[in-house]
């Protein structure tokens, strides 16, 4: 390993994990932005590590009327899993309730083409019988009716076998405050970058984990080699100074990152 000096900061040169994993997106539009952002913060819950959530998604960014098929304001919103039937679960959960619930809202194709994930041909059963199909352009859409007026859901969205997920760093410091400062400096700008989300609260992680346990059933516990409470009991990565650790996991849609936008 080598170190890296910049800005005063050191940084060790070694490696960040990563998995292969399964992506795709949808685009989330509403009549105001505040609705289209709340609909999108709804879809995200509870989807910080598919450890326990069963997916990891979040917010990829806002997206303006010039940036979405209906012309209203909108957000692109990023979900990964493991495979790709978790995912078609995950997304149909998700969106059917997260989204079709949601006040004025539709939802779009992220990613065109094939291979594709069911998105309206799943959710149109609410209707009822009710539900109505439309192609524009060569794209599916269906409508289906609720209560203040109808939802409209295109049929499918494409997916990518090529994303990668838990790729991350740590940053450690000599004091909480500053850790935590230089963290939320870090993600605000990662999230200007196209493709990737930083699914944990905030996109920082305060409990990095180890693979296995002491106790029979636990696939993951805590990373004490990185808790400087325990650096006079374990076997500890920390330097004396170093009072708090926080970590920053990375998804993104493929290996490489695109330019910003």
């Amino acid at each position: 390993m080598t170190d890296i000096k910049r800005k005063g900061v050191n940084i060790v040169d070694t490696f960040a994990e990563a998995f292969p994993m399964v992506g795709t997106r949808v685009v989330v539009t509403a009549p105001t932005a505040e609705w289209a952002e709340i609909a999108a913060r709804t879809m995200t819950g509870f989807a910080t590590s598919v450890i326990a959530c069963g997916a990891e998604a979040g917010i990829e960014r806002k997206l303006s009327r010039d940036e979405t098929y209906d012309g209203r304001p909108g957000v692109s919103v990023l979900l990964f899993t493991m495979d790709k039937d978790k995912l078609q679960k995950q997304l149909r959960n998700r969106v059917g309730q997260c989204i079709l619930t949601c006040p004025g809202t539709a939802c779009y194709a992220g990613i065109p083409g094939k291979p594709s994930l069911k998105l309206g041909s799943s959710l149109r059963f609410f209707g009822d019988g009710w539900q109505m199909s439309k192609v524009i352009e060569g794209r599916r859409f269906w409508r289906i009716p609720v209560m203040d007026g109808e939802f409209v859901c295109e049929e499918k969205t494409g997916y990518t076998k090529d994303a990668v997920g838990g790729g991350n760093f740590l940053v450690l410091g000599k004091s909480h405050e500053g850790v935590l400062k230089a963290c939320t400096r870090a993600v605000k700008a990662m999230s200007q970058m196209p493709d990737i989300i930083t699914p944990f609260p905030g996109g920082i992680v305060r409990s990095g984990s180890k693979v296995g346990s002491k106790y029979k059933g636990q696939i993951a516990s805590t990373n004490d080699a990185y808790c400087p409470t325990l650096k006079g009991a374990v076997d500890s990565e920390l330097p004396l100074d170093v009072e708090a650790v926080m970590e920053i996991v990375i998804d993104g849609l493929r290996p490489r990152p695109s330019p910003p936008p």
